[in-house]
């Protein structure tokens, strides 16, 4: 993680503008596990047992794209004792303290359909959601096989405009914001690939990893659709990272999440 060119990178939201996307960041809450067996690892192979759940608003200049949308907007609230699981500002408060509506999204686009990660979806209907195909049927006519899924976190988005993917995906066109599929971790399941001018370039994980230690033992979770899928998947957006010397962000982590500069302040 080279954490001084995040600090000379990030500026407020207030500047200049730019001609590239913005990257903001949001603390969509925080889950906290005793045992990580579930993940594929042992609590011996790691001391980590809490985990980071982000949002994030991909600012173009031909759009606004949130990619991913935490934890359920009822968990919202000061963290109860014994809580494993808490949210404390909801990210449509976060989104309007940088005037941003809801409404003012363009699309959406959601790694996977897991509750963590689409938990304000429904505040979204309005936008474009650019889902894979696979995930689509999963998660709107096939919820009872993911036993993870809660459809009626995403019910709204059962009459939005939606573009059903087979692959990757460039969103606006000028390879600045590319969403990668990755399925495995879920059928449909995608990693975003990132151009920031100053930054560079950044892959944001989705669910491909959640430790640190997943990915340095490729290990996967035992809730995952398709372990060997997985494998390849990983493989693949290692591939793909290496070769474009991308920073490569594991969502989850929170030791990631505590050296960033989150919104109000962006990357770009």
């Amino acid at each position: 993680m080279k954490k001084g060119l995040i600090v000379v990178f990030a500026m407020f939201a207030i500047s200049s503008s730019f001609a590239g996307p913005k990257l903001y960041i949001f603390d969509c809450g925080h889950l906290s596990f005793p045992d990580v067996g579930n993940f594929g690892i042992t609590n011996e192979e790691t001391d980590v047992r809490e985990l980071f759940v982000p949002c994030y608003l991909i600012d173009h200049p031909d759009g606004k794209m949130i990619w991913d949308a935490g934890l359920p907007l009822d968990v919202v609230g000061p963290r109860q004792n014994g809580a494993t699981s808490w949210y404390e500002e909801s990210i449509i408060d976060q989104l309007a303290a940088i005037g941003v509506n809801s409404r003012d999204i363009d699309y959406t686009a959601y790694s996977h359909f897991h509750y963590d990660h689409v938990g304000a979806a429904n505040e979204f209907a309005n936008a474009t959601l650019l889902i894979q195909e696979t995930e689509y049927h999963a998660a709107f006519y096939d919820a009872e096989s993911n036993p993870v899924f809660r459809p009626p976190l995403y019910s709204e988005l059962a009459n939005s405009t939606k573009v059903l993917l087979q692959g990757d995906h460039d969103v606006f066109g000028d390879g600045s914001v590319v969403i990668i599929s990755a399925p495995g971790h879920t059928p449909g399941h995608q990693v975003l690939k990132l151009e920031l001018e100053n930054f560079g370039p950044l892959v944001l994980s989705g669910d491909l990893y959640h430790f640190e230690v997943s990915r340095m033992l490729r290990r996967t979770p035992v809730f995952n659709t398709d372990a060997e899928e997985t494998l390849r998947s990983m493989n693949r957006v290692e591939v793909l990272t290496q070769e474009a010397g991308a920073t490569f962000w594991i969502e989850h982590s929170l030791e990631l999440a505590n050296s960033l500069n989150l919104s109000p302040y962006y990357y770009d």
